[in-house]
């Protein structure tokens, strides 16, 4: 049997890392305008669908990125989709809006396809 050595080059791993954190930000703010162009999010001023809808990617380098809305009344009008939302404005307006991109929506492996693909592009 003969000896075998292993060295790992921690800067290329790093870099890959890097990149992986990257196309996880990037991918949260494809999914941000997806959710936008789909017009799914409750609509007066815009306020809620604009300013207070954000990606949060802090945490990107530990594999987290979180879409979020900072408003006080976000949270009352997503976990109550009985109320008769307007749909002047954003036709397709509804409570729970997210639905859609989480398990079993119709868009769930959305999210993962645009990850492969910002990856695959390098970027």
């Amino acid at each position: 049997m003969s000896d075998v050595k292993v060295i790992l080059d921690t800067s290329a791993l790093s870099k890959i890392d890097q990149k992986i954190a990257r196309a996880l930000a990037l991918t949260g703010k494809v999914l941000q305008d997806d959710i936008r162009e789909e017009m799914v999010v409750p609509r007066d001023t815009g306020n809620l669908q604009n300013e207070a809808f954000f990606v949060d990617d802090k945490n990107a380098g530990k594999g987290i990125v979180s879409l979020r809305f900072s408003t006080p009344y976000a949270r009352r009008l997503y976990y109550h989709p009985e109320y008769n939302f307007r749909q002047d404005k954003n036709p397709n307006a509804q409570g729970m809006w997210l639905v859609h991109w989480l398990k079993g929506g119709k868009y769930q492996e959305r999210p993962k396809k645009i990850f492969v693909e910002i990856l695959k592009r390098g970027i």
